[in-house]
């Protein structure tokens, strides 16, 4: 199960216009090149925060804990025959 194309393009649109055109868009001012890197840092950060959050769904690092009747139910549900071991 990878990741899906069409998430990963819509939050990185997302993203790609807060960080380009947001700097487009600051008003004129002693402080806009700092407004200007924070929105693009702003941008950044954001992502990929969010692509880690996403991708951590693919491969998580805890597993649910099932109990021994939950697996027994799933094996016969799926015809599934539970190995000995």
């Amino acid at each position: 199960m990878g990741a899906a194309i069409l998430p990963v393009l819509f939050f990185t649109s997302i993203w790609a216009a807060v960080g380009i055109g947001g700097p487009i868009v600051t008003p004129r001012g002693p402080n806009q090149k700092l407004i200007k890197c924070l929105l693009m840092l702003t941008a950044v950060c954001c992502w990929l925060f969010w692509l880690c959050c996403y991708l951590a769904q693919m491969n998580p690092f805890i597993g649910p804990k099932l109990s021994r009747s939950a697996i027994y139910i799933i094996s016969q549900s799926w015809n599934n025959p539970l190995k000995e071991g």
